[in-house]
């Protein structure tokens, strides 16, 4: 018998590109990564490239609570591979370092958002270990992607990223991914605090929501997956997205595809950044509002550059042609499927919309009696101000601005 048969993937490259450029819905690609080595980045094996260097890792709480564990509540460690794989194990007389101090009953692990250029530095060979052009993206491999490393109950907080659309690798364990359309963000209450460049985070737990707090979240429906080792999520442009570990270690890859209208969402996040700097820094609680990705405070000088180069970079983008069309608004069927021009299959699934979670008793109107008057603080200003309707008005408001009269810095 001939073990020596090459695989073919089921899409090539082209057609691959194609249909990420098409999709209308979070999908799944099977049978695509055969042969990526990539796969082979297990935790042991990564303990073994990294040797004695150390990795940032966040710690969170295993409890149970209708509130989101935003990352400005978790502890972060510093730590070898070596040391959290000996605490992962619970090894008690082997060096843990930092994680001492937390208990792995009690706490959750997760080196998240880990630029593959900058952990593999001493190693650029391991770039090519990630193959994006398989799906059609010429010269994109490890030094465009992000890895992610967590244990069992680690989590990223239900959020939406404003720029670009996403592709996934699973390497090593389960993951959970809960998704859901641009169209219910109304249905997630929306805030910017804590503030992050280029995410607007869900106030909602959506594992264990809140209804009394947050009634319209009853009426929003998650597209729900389990991304299993070699499996690829891809994940549209503003589909908001809670990630959840389920196995011991969980190792993932993934890459952000650059849309044409990221350079219209730039203005919003210049114009986002611009508002939440005057405003929380005029208040003087310091830099807890700032998500700890963020180096810190900029001031309203810079801000009002980052406008001016982001709407000039709008300007010189509507000349160009575009490369890859961002997705279009999401279409729908009258009972609410929706609709896609791409042809799903074997090797290409949707990810399946679950039923809103509605609960006996659920009423958007809770009635006067039920209301508790509360004042109006900086942070419920900001969700207002912020709220990202607003800001997608402010956006076209000055770049209609820009193109009667060209805008100069002041």
């Amino acid at each position: 018998m001939d073990t020596g048969a090459t695989h073919v993937p089921p899409f090539s490259p082209e057609e691959a590109q194609r249909i990420v450029g098409q999709l209308q819905q979070p999908a799944v690609f099977l049978n695509m990564t055969h042969g990526w080595p990539v796969l082979g980045w297990t935790a042991e094996n990564l303990r073994e490239r990294l040797e004695d260097r150390t990795i940032r890792f966040r710690l969170g709480r295993k409890e149970e609570t209708n509130v989101p564990q935003f990352e400005t509540q978790c502890a972060y460690v510093e730590a070898s591979m070596g040391q959290f794989l000996s605490w992962l194990k619970d090894e008690a007389r082997e060096d843990v370092g930092s994680f001492y101090d937390y208990p792995r009953s009690q706490f959750w692990a997760y080196a998240d958002y880990k630029y593959i250029a900058r952990m593999f530095a001493h190693q650029p060979d391991m770039f090519e270990d990630v193959k994006w052009d398989a799906f059609g993206f010429e010269g994109r491999n490890g030094k465009e992607s992000t890895l992610w490393m967590g244990t069992e109950g680690a989590n990223t907080p239900c959020h939406l990223d404003s720029y670009g659309c996403n592709l996934v690798l699973q390497v090593q364990g389960r993951k959970r991914w809960h998704m859901f359309p641009p169209e219910d963000t109304s249905k997630l209450y929306p805030s910017r605090i804590p503030y992050e460049e280029s995410s607007v985070f869900s106030r909602v737990n959506i594992l264990r929501p809140d209804l009394g707090r947050f009634p319209a979240f009853q009426h929003a429906g998650a597209h729900v997956v389990t991304l299993l080792p070699g499996q690829v999520l891809f994940v549209p442009r503003h589909w908001w997205h809670y990630v959840e570990s389920l196995d011991a270690v969980t190792i993932s890859v993934n890459s952000w595809i650059e849309l044409d209208d990221d350079h219209v969402a730039r203005v919003g996040e210049a114009v986002t950044r611009t508002v939440v700097c005057a405003v929380k820094s005029a208040q003087g609680d310091g830099e807890c509002w700032l998500n700890p990705t963020e180096e810190g405070v900029t001031s309203h000088n810079d801000n009002m550059r980052y406008i001016n180069l982001a709407l000039r970079a709008c300007a010189q983008q509507e000349k160009t042609k575009p490369t890859l069309r961002s997705n279009n608004p999401t279409k729908r069927d009258s009972d609410g499927r929706i609709r896609s021009d791409v042809r799903f299959g074997p090797c290409l699934l949707p990810v399946p919309r679950l039923p809103p979670p509605l609960q006996d008793g659920g009423d958007d109107d809770m009635g006067p009696d039920t209301i508790e008057e509360s004042p109006v603080g900086t942070d419920d200003l900001l969700e207002c101000l912020l709220h990202p309707d607003v800001v997608a008005m402010v956006t076209r408001l000055l770049l209609d601005k820009q193109r009667r009269t060209p805008i100069t810095p002041r």
